[in-house]
């Protein structure tokens, strides 16, 4: 399976919950996730999203941390099983 594949489904189901999936592209910047999701109620969370078994880089890791530390949840999801797990808690 793809990482578009697992990305499409993500941005699908976000939508289908009343929220937005948007890719989140900062010059400049490295390492940052790949969506902003941006939900009903003023809820945040970013997303990396991975292909199958692949992991994150070390300039993703630490960023993930940084968003993490000003209270952003962070999510790495790289299957469908991830991505459901993570419209149920949304």
């Amino acid at each position: 399976m793809l990482e578009k594949t697992i990305e499409m489904t993500l941005c699908k189901l976000v939508r289908a919950k009343g929220g937005l999936a948007l890719k989140f592209v900062s010059p400049g910047t490295v390492g940052v996730p790949d969506r902003l999701i941006l939900l009903p109620d003023g809820r945040i969370n970013f997303v990396e999203l991975k292909a199958p078994g692949k992991k994150p880089s070390a300039k993703q890791v630490k960023m993930a941390e940084v968003l993490a530390r000003l209270g952003h949840p962070v999510r790495i999801i790289d299957s469908m099983e991830g991505v459901k797990e993570f419209i149920n808690e949304i």
